[in-house]
């Protein structure tokens, strides 16, 4: 049986029966952040524990509008698979209605958004490949919606920093 399409990556792993390296996080750990406007965070597998491969993260929204608006990035790729719930994502075009069991992937430079505009709490996957330190992104968001205070400079290199390009 042959395989078709992309060949698989080089080989990694050099040793002879495996190792114990699994990672778990139970369904009832607390969020790993928490924003004032209800949105919890978990980080499922960062960067640093893919070793650069991907990220993942469950986010979970409140029941008010929230979420970014149109952006794109230069070094990551976005993929947002939805759990719960009904998330509108903006696929380049227009902000589609994506439900329970969607799936919308978002390859480097694509314009794209998410926001839950529903009195409904909501929850989804957010993939980034390869795995960028996100983390820092998302803490540095939680310390704006406290109040913390950046001048416009400052803003701006934030934003690209974390590889975050905002559009109209």
């Amino acid at each position: 049986m042959g395989t078709k399409g992309v060949p698989y990556p080089p080989e990694r792993y050099d040793g002879e029966a495996g190792e114990v390296s699994a990672l778990y996080r139970p369904d009832k750990a607390a969020p790993d952040l928490s924003y004032p406007n209800g949105v919890k965070v978990d980080y499922l597998a960062t960067g640093a524990t893919t070793a650069g491969d991907y990220g993942l993260y469950r986010w979970h929204f409140g029941p008010n509008e929230t979420g970014p608006g149109p952006h794109f990035h230069r070094a990551v790729a976005e993929s947002f698979y939805v759990l719960t719930g009904t998330v509108r994502i903006y696929n380049g075009e227009e902000w589609i209605p994506a439900s329970a069991g969607d799936f919308v992937h978002v390859p480097v430079g694509g314009l794209h958004g998410f926001r839950n505009v529903t009195d409904e709490p909501a929850s989804m996957l957010l993939h980034f490949t390869p795995g960028a330190p996100r983390e820092g992104y998302f803490e540095g968001l939680r310390e704006l919606a406290e109040g913390t205070e950046l001048g416009p400079d400052d803003l701006a290199e934030f934003y690209k920093l974390h590889d975050n390009y905002w559009v109209d």
